[in-house]
């Protein structure tokens, strides 16, 4: 994962971890669309239990979390939606806009499916979910989902998306979210609002 005082080497991360998530990612993808013999499926999973084997030769005692890396920062890189080593995370690499508002290009296949040939609308509600967040949540004063209202507008179909999110409003504690999901022809076809909550910060006396 990192050194041996646990942690994180971001770099080490970028150049062996992540290509490790992608291979994983497509083997994900094969898995759902193979239609190879059975002899080579019983290969095949030979081949992953021993990989599964390598992996888990030294493993954290939970779940990722939050680490704090050699550079001063922290990584989330197990979370569902943007983590690194997360290979059913899209991942989400969210991109910030002078006015606060963020966006994501990203490309969902196989993985992610619902409705024949289109995304499932739980994934879409948690890229919003994470959109949203993304534009509510400062450095050093992070803001938790409240509530979350989605609409779908029409089925978004599998392959390149664009999301976007902005602020709306705050409202003492509350911040207010907007943001959408469009498909490759540009069109909407889900949009969101939610409130996020700053939590009360303990008082100093």
């Amino acid at each position: 994962m990192g050194n041996e005082f646990g942690v994180v080497d971001v770099k080490r991360g970028e150049t062996v971890f992540a290509p490790l998530t992608r291979s994983v990612q497509h083997l994900i993808d094969a898995t759902i669309r193979s239609e190879v013999d059975d002899e080579t499926i019983c290969e095949a999973r030979a081949l992953i239990m021993r990989a599964t084997e390598l992996l888990a030769g030294q493993q954290l005692p939970g779940s990722f979390g939050v680490q704090p890396t050699t550079d001063g920062g922290t990584v989330a890189w197990g979370n569902v939606a943007v983590g690194l080593r997360n290979p059913i995370a899209p991942p989400l690499v969210i991109h910030h806009d002078a006015d606060g508002s963020v966006y994501t290009d990203i490309d969902l296949g196989a993985a992610y499916e619902g409705p024949a040939g289109h995304v499932h609308g739980g994934v879409c509600a948690l890229i919003l979910d994470h959109m949203l967040g993304a534009t509510a949540h400062q450095p050093g004063n992070p803001a938790f989902t409240g509530t979350l209202t989605v609409r779908f507008v029409q089925p978004t179909r599998l392959g390149s998306l664009h999301a976007e999110a902005r602020v709306d409003r705050h409202e003492g504690i509350k911040t207010f979210a907007v943001g959408h999901i469009a498909d490759a022809d540009g069109t909407i076809t889900v949009e969101a609002h939610g409130v996020f909550i700053r939590p009360n910060k303990p008082s100093s006396g």
